[in-house]
């Protein structure tokens, strides 16, 4: 059995980040395997993140916007987004970024296929990787378990942000490439929290993604004739090619994602709960935490990290949000058109980044109409009270 210092478990946006981030803080001398089902090398997905300043991967942003457009009801305008920058980081881009920094690291070593299951050993922890065995003193695994609505008897929130993208190519210009379409709810809502963005890349090219908010998948076509509705009946563009398509599925889910489920294994990612339930929004936020964990590692040896518990707040937030969602208290376009109506933009991102201070969480809370806050507040702080109290009671009984 092939022993290691770190074994990361999955080679997607927060394993590479973590490799890449530990190399940044001195500690790409160790003995790294990295672990994936196939070399990634395809455009399969882009990500997109507002921030200030400059981030470890500024070298391969590929469009930054510091205005943005949103279409609500009754309130339609071009935000500046002053002092953030909303950025867009390509899969391909990354990719060949984060193979060209390991290139030069015989130390860093990669094994393709699929694991099958992660677990504690004496002295670190096992990868089963197609009946081969890797042991790592310390174990990162980025590969989320399979969320089960049906399982959790609603004690949790479950929904899906699912979406469908293509890059279009307009004959003659049809898009300001200065201005970014955040968030645009003209579109029917059919029951759902729906919407289309656009990120233009030049007057005549773009990537244009419808987006829903719901607990189940559309069929496959239905999100082709939304986009090209919207192409059609919003941008007036009517002839154009495509030049690359995407689809993906976010989890938005306030269920508890365990970031050190063993002794020596360390969650990451989607998998360690990096995804913001509310907004589905993960890049940044597992910079963040590859920069504790490797932060953690340098100053102590061991990967372990806290987070203050004055941020469970931004928990209850998230979980208050999806319940509005997921029990049709208020339209999801309303309350996002109300946050961005009433708000500077700037406030409306920060309390997104969960940077924010209370008094500004209570601007921004009150922004919005207050009586569907009120009871979904109730409806999830007395659910978390019950099941502590159910937790203890069987505590006791055992």
């Amino acid at each position: 059995m092939e022993r290691y210092d770190y074994v990361i478990a999955g080679a997607g946006a927060a394993g590479l980040s973590l490799v890449y981030h530990l190399i940044r803080a001195g500690l790409g001398d160790r003995r790294i395997l990295l672990i994936d089902p196939s070399r990634k090398t395809a455009n399969d997905r882009t990500w997109c993140f507002w921030e200030i300043g400059d981030n470890a991967f500024e070298p391969i942003v590929f469009r930054r916007w510091r205005r943005v457009a949103f279409y609500g009801e009754r309130f339609s305008r071009a935000l500046d987004l002053d002092p953030y920058c909303y950025k867009m980081v390509r899969g391909e881009d990354f990719y060949r970024f984060m193979d060209e920094a390991l290139t030069s690291r015989p130390n860093i070593a990669r094994c393709f296929g699929a694991v099958e299951r992660v677990e504690d050993d004496a002295d670190g922890a096992i990868v089963y990787v197609n009946g081969a065995t890797y042991h790592g003193a310390w174990v990162f695994n980025s590969i989320p378990p399979q969320l089960d609505s049906g399982s959790a008897n609603g004690d949790y929130h479950y929904l899906l942000q699912h979406f469908a993208g293509w890059v279009v190519v307009a004959p003659e210009p049809a898009f300001d490439p200065a201005t970014a379409t955040l968030m645009d709810f003209r579109i029917a809502q059919q029951g759902e929290c729906r919407f289309c963005y656009v990120l233009p890349f030049d007057a005549r090219r773009a990537l244009v993604e419808f987006t829903v908010f719901s607990p189940r998948l559309l069929e496959r076509d239905a999100y082709d004739q939304e986009i090209k509705a919207y192409l059609r009946d919003f941008l007036d563009v009517s002839r154009y090619e495509i030049e690359h398509v995407e689809f993906g599925v976010i989890p938005m889910t306030d269920a508890p994602f365990e970031t050190f489920p063993g002794r020596r294994i360390v969650n990451i990612g989607t998998a360690g709960g990096c995804t913001k339930p509310s907004t589905g929004y993960t890049f940044l936020r597992i910079q963040q935490q590859a920069q504790r964990i490797t932060h953690a590692l340098k100053t102590t040896g061991r990967p372990r990290y806290t987070v203050s518990p004055l941020r469970r707040r931004f928990g209850l937030y998230d979980s208050v949000l999806l319940n509005i969602l997921d029990k049709q208290r208020y339209p999801g376009h309303k309350v996002f058109t109300d946050l961005f109506a009433r708000n500077p933009a700037a406030r409306v991102l920060k309390f997104l980044d969960e940077t924010t201070h209370p008094i500004e969480e209570l601007g921004v809370l009150t922004s919005t109409h207050y009586l569907p806050f009120i009871a979904g507040t109730l409806d999830v702080t007395l659910g978390r009270l019950w099941r502590r109290l159910v937790g203890r009671l069987r505590q006791k009984t055992h």
